[in-house]
């Protein structure tokens, strides 16, 4: 069944609303089987033999610029916005991989089969972009798709794994996302078996470069409707062939309204919240892009998403305007407390211990023996929040020291912990010390 106006899983182009009507397996009509070659049948195509290397030990973090310019992207959107990672401080706390998402190519591959930069738009080519980047003590992103076209109707890799893992490899490229918008499902094969080969032969192939390029495989968010067994099920070979993976529908637009993108960023941390035992150290559960900086979010709804995504262990991925952050959504996203929430050690997704129609608690275990504990109120009107230690996962102590990890505030609980008053659409992260 195809969507013209919503050719990717969740890409919303009139609004959350429209994105509710689509599930992640309903995209645009792939071409005809018999006008693409057959997943199964391509000559000389790799095959992914073991688990893909283990290229990042931490959630990833860096910039993406989909979310906000969508494909008004060009070489000095991409660098203005590298720049102003390194000029704001935001690229040493961390958020230094830079990823040109869909539309950055020509419509049709070169005479020798090859990806074409769309030279209107990096008229200095893809190999300079990254030289670029790298010069900024950046890695360079790029994005391509395991079908016979992008999202966006630029030419997929399928057919062409080997020769374009070699291609991003000359770029220097550090890391892959790959889309899985317009794939033929073969007479005779499962959707899942042909997803699973398809991203197999891409995984293989990246490994086959020799250079250590890390891989967001996005196939679970086509299967998020298929079932909770073959959605698990997907998730548990993404782990094995990248490092990381998109599980459902895309966070909301630039041009999405205030409210689409509030309940955007509730549902994917809602259904993310829920998967936290099929990630593990290392293999990172996505739930997509941070929004602040956005128009029309207010700072607790920045602050809440940057909360939950830190203990969630996702990755931290910016889509805005870098160089016009407000200095509230500066600071939420340099937030270097709940940074290392994020990116401890142990790398444990939270889980949720505690939650009713409109608030939601979650723990997390640290690696030197804290907890980091979040009370979220998704709901409209203020609220006091609260978990016992028990609930929470804290070992028995005489008393508790609560770091507020957004105000810097610390107090004392002799017994359960207390967010009084969380304003609505909130979120108070606390770093848990038992006494």
């Amino acid at each position: 069944m195809s969507h013209p106006s919503v050719s990717r899983t969740g890409r919303t182009v009139t609004g959350l609303a429209a994105v509710a009507a689509c599930s992640a397996g309903l995209l645009a009509a792939p071409a005809p089987a018999s006008a693409v070659p057959d997943p199964r049948h391509v000559p000389g195509a790799p095959r992914a033999a073991a688990p893909y290397p283990d290229l990042a030990p931490r959630p990833p973090m860096g910039w993406n610029n989909w979310s906000y310019y969508m494909c008004n992207v060009n070489e000095k959107v991409v660098l203005d916005n590298a720049r102003a990672l390194v000029r704001s401080g935001l690229a040493r706390k961390g958020y230094r991989t830079v990823t040109v998402d869909d539309c950055w190519m020509g419509r049709q591959r070169g005479p020798k089969g090859e990806l074409v930069p769309d030279r209107a738009k990096f008229p200095h080519g893809m190999a300079y972009l990254g030289e670029q980047l790298h010069r900024m003590g950046l890695r360079f992103g790029i994005y391509e798709d395991v079908g016979t076209l992008t999202c966006e109707k630029y030419p997929g890799s399928l057919g062409h794994f080997r020769e374009d893992a070699a291609l991003f490899a000359r770029w220097k490229v550090d890391y892959v996302k790959a889309d899985g918008c317009n794939v033929p499902v073969p007479q005779g094969h499962t959707k899942e078996q042909t997803y699973r080969d398809l991203y197999g032969q891409m995984s293989a192939a990246l490994r086959a470069t020799g250079r250590p390029i890390t891989f967001s495989v996005s196939a679970p968010a086509y299967f998020q409707f298929d079932g909770d067994s073959v959605w698990h099920r997907v998730i548990g070979w993404s782990a094995e062939l990248g490092n990381l993976w998109r599980g459902g529908r895309d966070v909301a637009l630039q041009q999405s309204t205030p409210a689409a993108k509030w309940a955007s960023i509730v549902y994917n941390f809602r259904y993310n919240a829920n998967l936290a035992g099929l990630q593990r150290p290392g293999r990172w559960n996505d739930p997509d892009f941070l929004l602040a900086g956005d128009t029309g979010l207010t700072r607790d709804e920045m602050q809440s998403q940057m909360s939950l995504w830190a203990m969630m262990a996702a990755p931290l991925i910016s889509s805005t305007d870098v160089g016009a952050l407000s200095p509230a959504a500066r600071e939420v996203l340099g937030n270097e407390r709940i940074i290392a929430v994020d990116q401890d050690e142990l790398g444990v997704q939270g889980d949720i211990v505690q939650q009713d129609g409109s608030s939601a608690v979650l723990t997390k275990p640290l690696k030197n023996g804290d907890r980091a504990i979040a009370l979220f109120n998704s709901g409209d009107t203020p609220r006091t929040l609260s978990v016992t230690a028990g609930a929470a996962g804290l070992p028995d102590a005489s008393a508790y020291h609560l770091h507020d990890l957004v105000t810097g505030h610390r107090r004392l609980s002799d017994g359960d912990i207390v967010a009084p008053d969380v304003p609505p659409h909130g979120t108070v992260l606390y770093r848990v010390t038992p006494e």
